[in-house]
């Protein structure tokens, strides 16, 4: 196919995925999974697509794989699709894997849900502010996660990533995130993670553009 052509490729392809990050965590790896392979796919068959172009595509999978496309840090309103680029800071995170998943379906129809909060502006959330409403539904109806996040808050201030189930705290240096992490129960999982403002993709991309 001509290296031109934004016609439909004809080829097919075979995917395999190890997954890394625990299914129904609220941390999005599936949807990574989806921009990922929507950006590899557009590469490996030259058809062409702008970034705007592969989002608008992604945004059909999933709220959040706009985001996971640009590959940056990103303030999203509307379903997900409207993107203003912020750069909070790059902290090392604690997160805890508690051991169930949390349905982001029965949270999101759930009739304790906030559902009229106050909106939040961008740098008010930067400079601290704000919080996770579906928190207070999750943390009464999975002891786990609720668990997780009493423990984890006898180090640092525990927040909950999305819907659930994996919760986080952050810390000034991998040295400290990873003395909490030693301090883990054995009877559950649990890693860490440094900030990262753009994604190694999105840098790996520009450097082949």
């Amino acid at each position: 196919m001509p290296s031109n052509s934004r016609l439909t490729p004809q080829q097919g392809v075979k995917i395999s995925i190890k997954k890394r990050l625990p299914i129904g965590g609220g941390l999005g790896g599936g949807s990574s999974n989806a921009a990922t392979t929507l950006i590899a796919l557009n590469h490996l068959w030259q058809t062409k697509l702008t970034t705007t172009e592969l989002a608008q595509l992604g945004l059909a999978l999933g709220a959040d794989v706009p985001v996971f496309i640009h590959g940056y840090a990103a303030w999203a309103e509307g379903v997900g699709e409207e993107l203003t680029p912020i750069l909070p800071a790059e902290p090392w995170y604690v997160v805890i894997v508690p051991d169930c998943q949390v349905s982001t379906a029965e949270v999101f129809s759930s009739q304790e849900l906030t559902r009229d909060c106050e909106p939040i502006t961008i740098s008010r959330f930067l400079s601290g502010e704000g919080k996770n409403i579906c928190e207070g539904v999750v943390l009464k109806n999975y002891s786990a996660v609720s668990q997780a996040v009493n423990w984890l808050n006898r180090y640092g201030q525990s927040r909950m990533s999305g819907t659930g189930a994996c919760v986080f705290a952050d810390f000034s240096s991998q040295i400290h995130a990873q003395q909490v992490l030693e301090n883990l129960p054995d009877h559950w999982r649990g890693f860490i993670a440094k900030g990262c403002n753009q994604s190694p993709l999105a840098t790996l991309m520009s450097l082949r553009n």
